[in-house]
């Protein structure tokens, strides 16, 4: 029987740490190096903060669309599905301002999960700032368990996720303030201290708990609804709730 190694990686990019957990036989070392600059250029395109990504220049005016890396576009456009699916409660210009973060960051980490991926590995978790892509082989025991930390207790965790592909997003009030944003009113989200999404597929999983989080108390009967996704709330007085089937996506 062949022993799995386990090979890790944390580097800071986004503003956040981003970490690679990958278990196998096989070592994937370069692949871990282009999984970090892949993260890299995402940060060069997509920031708000740097005058110099496209997303910056696309929101002065300085450039088109056209002018653009071809991923700004396909962004920009998930970002208007994604507003549809969420009758508007997620949005680019939640702050009336460009601003696709609710997606960009999931999206990169589901990405740097396919390099692995397309690399052979079957069993590894990709961690960014608390959103995590997981992949693993069911019938090989693979299994990751992705702990839910308590906003309002620290140190405690407030519940536990299971599965093999698992993408799993937090959203909340209470660690951050107001920075997740109403686009229909243009005000902080309240009602929420942190609402959890899981589902198979980091992109849209991290942009639906950014909605989740900005509908508030209706948040619990929408998740109820979205297909191939479960909900985990806990609302600001402490109570928690979750959907049907939480826990074994």
């Amino acid at each position: 029987m062949t022993t799995a190694i386990r090979q890790r990686r944390v580097v800071e990019c986004m503003g956040t740490v981003f970490s690679f957990d990958v278990r196998s036989p096989q070592k994937y070392e370069s692949v871990l190096d282009d999984a970090v600059r892949w993260l890299d250029w995402v940060d060069t395109t997509f920031s708000t903060y740097r005058s110099t990504s496209d997303i910056r220049r696309l929101a002065a005016g300085e450039v088109t669309l056209e002018d653009c890396a071809p991923e700004v576009g396909e962004i920009l456009r998930t970002c208007e599905l994604l507003s549809a699916k969420t009758a508007g409660y997620f949005s680019a210009y939640a702050g009336g301002a460009l601003d696709p973060s609710g997606l960009v960051k999931g999206w990169a980490i589901e990405r740097a999960s396919d390099l692995l991926v397309a690399a052979g590995s079957t069993y590894h978790c990709v961690n960014g700032g608390g959103d995590v892509q997981c992949v693993g082989d069911p019938q090989a025991g693979q299994v990751w368990r992705v702990g839910i930390a308590h906003p309002l207790h620290l140190g405690k965790l407030a519940s536990v996720v299971v599965g093999s592909r698992l993408a799993v997003a937090t959203s909340g009030t209470a660690e951050r303030g107001g920075h997740v944003l109403d686009p229909h009113t243009g005000k902080p989200a309240h009602g929420l201290a942190s609402v959890t999404v899981a589902g198979t597929c980091l992109g849209r999983t991290d942009a639906f708990a950014t909605a989740a989080c900005a509908m508030g108390s209706q948040a619990r009967d929408w998740l109820e609804e979205l297909p191939g996704h479960y909900g985990f709330g806990i609302d600001n007085d402490g109570t928690t709730w979750a959907t049907s089937g939480w826990g074994l996506p």
